[in-house]
């Protein structure tokens, strides 16, 4: 990729890391790309994936979970440190993101992992497919997280979701029709349950995307190999409360489950 596009792609995260209470807006970031609006949306959106719009929100949102675990400000004092005017559209955003409340959130330490688990499954479905591949990682011998989502960000509820004691084979079932992106993801140290963010960010994680893959019934169980690497400033940030899914009954550590 260009060393022009790349280097100002990184001068807008940095900018949008460092202004998290400003309201941002898509001519302000051009700016800081040295490109016109248009040129700048498409480059934006080729190197990371995402709009960036998205891409912002999805930043603000990773510094509102290290907020709610690293300090004792309140929500509504969280909400308006990462741009929000209103701490009900943050707490919605938050929590369709995230997966959990704000205050669910911060709490989270203190859930069992089978009680988190029980909060939220996915539901079955009755003409549902399975996609199975190969998860390959420089980080042996740990557990690594994979699901389908809508979109190129581990956010909301996956569609199908597993976690495996290291990497390896997997396999992806009940997923219904339509176009998923397959993002998976471990962590390079084994505090927080080794599946969810360090209080320190992304930098400790290595993940990977395929897709989209389209999902047909009756095409067949479609094959999805997949290569992790470590996390760079230009993916999206981890959202999603990847504890809220350990399957019941198992180590957070070490969960294996659907």
């Amino acid at each position: 990729m260009d060393d022009v596009i790349t280097e100002a792609v990184l001068r807008v995260v940095e900018s949008m890391q460092e202004n998290l209470g400003e309201q941002l807006t898509i001519d302000e970031m051009a700016r800081t790309a040295m490109f016109s609006k248009f040129h700048f949306s498409r480059v934006f959106q080729r190197v990371t994936g995402l709009s960036p719009g998205r891409f912002l929100s999805a930043v603000r949102l990773r510094e509102a979970k290290r907020l709610l675990t690293a300090t004792t400000l309140t929500v509504t004092d969280i909400s308006h440190r990462v741009g929000y005017s209103s701490v009900g559209t943050f707490s919605s955003r938050f929590t369709s993101s995230v997966g959990v409340s704000p205050t669910r959130y911060r709490h989270l330490d203190r859930l069992t992992a089978p009680a988190a688990a029980a909060n939220r499954r996915p539901a079955q479905v009755p003409t549902a497919m399975t996609v199975r591949g190969d998860i390959s990682s420089p980080l042996e011998g740990r557990p690594v997280f994979a699901g389908l989502f809508p979109d190129r960000i581990l956010e909301g509820w996956p569609v199908s979701y597993t976690v495996i004691h290291t990497p390896g084979p997997y396999v992806l079932e009940d997923v219904p029709e339509g176009r998923w992106h397959l993002i998976a993801q471990s962590a390079a140290d084994g505090h927080e349950g080794a599946l969810n963010l360090p209080a320190s960010g992304d930098e400790a994680l290595c993940i990977g995307r395929h897709g989209p893959i389209t999902v047909q019934e009756g095409a067949g169980p479609e094959q999805a190999d997949l290569a992790l690497r470590p996390m760079s400033a230009f993916d999206p940030p981890v959202l999603l409360a990847l504890r809220e899914l350990l399957p019941a009954g198992l180590s957070p550590a070490l969960a294996v489950g659907r």
